[in-house]
């Protein structure tokens, strides 16, 4: 088994800022509290990474990012063996690129009534 290249969150910015893309595996829940303020972002939850892999563009460099890093790893694996051989993870997650003052998009300040009126606002 070859061994995944990792970057750390500054390295994966200035990768992102040259076409690489950010594929962020939290769930929807954990991507609601804070979530990566960057251009170039694909959403899968990583439960759901085995069936939705092939929506990841082959031909460009590939960031995986979660909380941590630990599911970032082992999708990095799988996707390294599904043949995506530019797929990187970023260290330490989302946890790591806050504490490097790196840019985030916090919910954690809505009020109530903001929250609904997004949630209305997205059903209709």
């Amino acid at each position: 088994m070859s061994s995944i290249q990792e970057v750390s969150p500054a390295k994966a910015l200035a990768m992102i800022k040259k076409w690489a893309l950010l594929l962020d595996l939290r769930e929807p829940k954990e991507v609601a509290k804070k979530s990566f303020d960057v251009q170039d972002i694909m959403m899968i939850p990583v439960r759901e990474l085995k069936k939705r892999f092939q929506e990841i563009p082959l031909d460009r460099k590939v960031i995986i990012a979660c909380h941590v890093g630990n599911r970032g790893l082992m999708a990095a694996r799988f996707l390294v063996n599904q043949g995506y051989s530019q797929a990187v993870n970023m260290q330490q997650g989302i946890v790591r690129w806050e504490k490097e003052w790196l840019p985030v998009k916090s919910e954690l300040k809505q009020t109530t009534s903001s929250w609904l009126k997004q949630l209305f606002s997205m059903k209709s």
